[in-house]
C-alpha cells in the first residue's frame, strides 16, 4: 500500500485527485490540503510515501515546498504550466501531470511511483544489516540493531550496545559513518553517532536515548534539528 497526501490551492483539483485515488486499490490518499503550511505540519509528525503537489501556489511554490520534505518521499507534481517540467524533474520527481489530466494519465504516474517504491523496498531489504570490524587480530560482526550509540575517543571508537557491553575499535568517526546506513544512523556531535530509532526525545540540544543523554554539537544543530522535523 502506498500512502499519499495531496496539496493544491484549488479545491476542485483536489476533488479530481481524490476521485482518481479511489479507483486504485493499493493507493491510500490519507489527507488533502489547500494550505501548504498545514501540510508541512502534518508531514512533521507523519510519514507518507507520495505527494501529489501543485507547483503554482500563492504562499509557496510546490518546488520550494518539496525541498523542505524528506528525501524519502516521492512526488508527482501537478500544474497547469508546462514550463516548470524541467525543474520538477531536476528534483527527481516521479512524474509531472499537466492539468487537466485524465485518469489514464494519472494511473500511469501512479504506476511509476509503485515501481520505484517496490525497487526502494527491495534494495533496502537486500542491504546487509550488520558490518564487520577489525578488533585486535579478529573480525567482529556488529549487527546494526544492537548498537546503542557510538562514541569517538581520539583515534578510537567506543561502540555501546543495548546489553551494556562496549567494543573498542581503532577507527575514525568519518570511516564508520560511511559504513552505516544513512537512513538509520546520524552523527549529532563530533564525538557521537546515534541510531535514529532509539531516540526517545530531543530537548534543549540534548538527545535522550534510554538512560543516556547525547549532546548535539554546535556545528551539527541545524542539520540535526531539520532531520528530526522530517522524520
Amino acid at each position: 500500500m502506498i500512502t499519499a497526501i495531496a496539496i493544491d490551492d484549488e479545491p476542485l483539483a483536489l476533488d479530481v485527485i481524490k476521485a482518481f485515488c479511489l479507483k486504485i486499490d493499493d493507493l491510500k490518499l490519507v489527507s488533502t490540503y489547500t494550505e501548504p503550511g498545514s501540510a508541512i505540519k502534518y508531514l512533521n509528525d507523519n510519514a507518507v510515501d507520495l505527494l501529489f503537489l501543485d507547483i503554482n501556489m500563492p504562499a509557496i511554490s510546490g518546488l520550494d515546498f518539496y525541498k523542505k520534505v524528506s528525501k524519502n518521499t516521492m512526488v508527482i507534481f501537478t500544474t497547469a504550466y508546462s514550463e516548470y517540467a524541467v525543474e520538477g524533474f531536476n528534483l527527481n520527481a516521479i512524474d509531472y501531470l499537466l492539468k487537466p489530466f485524465d485518469f489514464k494519465r494519472f494511473q500511469h504516474a501512479v504506476d511509476k511511483a509503485r515501481e520505484y517504491h517496490s525497487f526502494i523496498q527491495l534494495k533496502s531489504n537486500d542491504a546487509p544489516q550488520y558490518l564487520f570490524l577489525k578488533v585486535d587480530y579478529s573480525m567482529v560482526k556488529v549487527p546494526f540493531e544492537e548498537i546503542f550509540f557510538i562514541e569517538g575517543l581520539d583515534n578510537y571508537l567506543k561502540i555501546h550496545f543495548d546489553n551494556g557491553k562496549t567494543l573498542l575499535v581503532r577507527m575514525s568517526m568519518k570511516a564508520i559513518s560511511e559504513k552505516l546506513p544513512e537512513s538509520e544512523f546520524v552523527r549529532v556531535h563530533r564525538s557521537y553517532i546515534i541510531p535514529l530509532k532509539k531516540v526517545r526525545s530531543v530537548r534543549n540540544k540534548i538527545i535522550h536515548l534510554d538512560k543516556q543523554e547525547i549532546p548535539i554539537g554546535t556545528n551539527y544543530v541545524d542539520d540535526v534539528m531539520k532531520l528530526f522535523k522530517e522524520i
